[in-house]
């Protein structure tokens, strides 16, 4: 009998368990799903609290209850993976072996990262939002605001949901209006990227938004430290800006076993294949969810449509057939944007956000990078999919794994010239590391998302073949 190991017990892991068990009986393949603690967090649920939509029974639920029974549920930190001896050693002392591993421990925020960000300020007038501690503090911070220099701020690319720092502007903005705050605000977007967001048609869209909004962006700002004698961001070419309120996305890292055990990059994130999310090192370890370097969005749209990917080619493998399907890095998703009010993006790996209907021709219902009431509903609808479809591995209706060009207006000229904004270049996904590396060393340098393309390490990207088609090598967005 196979033993399948998955590392994580939140999205990806969730529903890979679920759809391999519903595939699969217990004599055929065993599931252990490994992670720390019982409480699973609907993570796009952060993003509300501040402004008082959600609160915490809203996105915290046991694990127990989503993960099929007939699947072992571990509860303890992950010590170590020893690939040589497909092995995992969890730190109660315990060994799990494997034949094919599964790593879905996704990024969390480190703001140890950064010089200054866990100064005398934080919890003060620092904070973030990337954590169930962090939201639940700045909810109470935006209760004592009262007006001043309110900044937002990413530090690093790439991070859990890149759109969620420019929502909760939106909402922030509507959210001081509401209280009658706003004239006496300054709000200030500042971000390592070269525009409002990765791509130029939504760079556009996005940018003519915070214009409208009177939403100052501040562009390839790669922030050095936090000066917490005199409240301000401080980036490496010596630019300063001051602030009131600072909510920060500190920089994403993949958990620390990965760096124990050797497997990831600099941000210990696994190197992996764009379209198989096979481990670049080890072919039976394999990369879901956000641990990857998978050269798209970390969102839990990507998460989906890559687990369905995955289990096609796990199913066939299992029953001696080649796999044949292959990921083509298709991110779906709401952008809230304040006043009842959402957009929405769908791409993948070469096709850029464009605006249009969704997910029918002309009929829609949903718009495409516009703002529409029903494009709110439908973000607040996601919470009741994620817990009632998502993480059970039940299929959701209209939504394909692979994207689609149907209901968009295809933008031929997408250059810097024609959309009047610059172009952002790709991150890095650098080969496996030798080995462990403190997480001190990282943020010695400006950002890897300002790096020049030319000088970053190139992934094996070579797509696999398909039942009717071959997967073009991909134009890789930055996330």
């Amino acid at each position: 009998m196979k033993r399948l190991v998955i590392l994580g017990g939140g999205t990806a892991g969730t529903m890979v368990a679920n759809k391999l068990r519903a595939a699969l009986g217990k004599h055929e393949l065993h599931i252990t799903v490994v992670d720390r603690d019982d409480a699973h967090h609907y993570q796009p649920g952060y993003l509300f609290m501040p402004f008082g939509i959600y609160n915490t029974s809203d996105i915290v639920r046991s694990r127990h209850r989503f993960i099929d029974d007939g699947v072992e549920l571990v509860l303890t930190e992950i010590d170590r993976v020893d690939p040589a001896s497909h092995t995992v050693h969890l730190a109660d002392g315990r060994l799990l072996a494997y034949d094919v591993l599964v790593i879905a421990t996704g990024v969390s925020p480190r703001p140890d990262a950064t010089p200054g960000m866990q100064g005398k300020l934080w919890g003060e007038k620092i904070h973030e939002f990337y954590s169930l501690p962090g939201a639940q503090a700045l909810t109470q911070a935006m209760r004592r605001f009262r007006g001043g220099r309110l900044v937002v701020h990413i530090t690093e690319m790439p991070i859990k949901c890149p759109v969620a720092p420019m929502e909760f502007t939106f909402l922030a903005d509507d959210w001081l209006r509401t209280h009658r705050i706003r004239e006496r605000t300054e709000v200030t977007y500042v971000t390592p990227l070269d525009g409002a967001f990765t791509k130029p048609v939504a760079s556009r869209e996005l940018a003519t938004a915070l214009v409208d909004r009177q939403i100052a962006l501040e562009t390839d700002f790669a922030v050095e430290h936090i000066d917490n004698d005199t409240a301000e961001l401080v980036s490496f070419d010596g630019r300063r800006i001051g602030f009131d309120l600072l909510v920060t996305v500190p920089l994403n890292m993949g958990a620390d076993y990965i760096a124990r055990s050797g497997l990831g990059d600099e941000l210990n994130l696994v190197p992996c294949d764009q379209h198989t999310m096979r481990s670049l090192a080890h072919p039976d370890i394999h990369v879901l969810g956000d641990a990857g370097t998978l050269q798209t969005s970390k969102a839990g749209s990507v998460a989906h449509f890559a687990v369905d990917v995955f289990v096609h080619n796990f199913l066939d493998e299992f029953n001696g057939r080649p796999a044949t399907h292959g990921f083509d890095g298709h991110a779906n998703c709401f952008i809230e944007s304040g006043n009842g009010k959402g957009m929405l993006l769908d791409f993948n790996y070469t096709t850029e956000p464009f605006t249009g209907d969704f997910p029918v021709p002309v009929i829609g219902p949903f718009k495409l990078l516009k703002e529409t009431r029903l494009n709110h509903i439908g973000k607040l609808a996601f919470r009741w999919i994620y817990w009632n479809l998502l993480l059970p591995g039940r299929p959701i209706p209209l939504i394909p794994t692979a994207m689609s060009l149907a209901g968009k207006r295809v933008e031929k000229d997408v250059s810097a010239a024609a959309t009047g904004m610059p172009t952002a270049v790709a991150p890095s996904s650098p080969a496996p590391a030798p080995g462990p590396k403190p997480v001190a060393e990282v943020r010695r340098e400006p950002s890897v998302s300002v790096r020049k393309a030319q000088d970053a390490p190139k992934l094996d990207t070579t797509p696999l073949a398909m039942a009717d088609q071959v997967l073009p090598t991909p134009i890789v967005p930055k996330f």
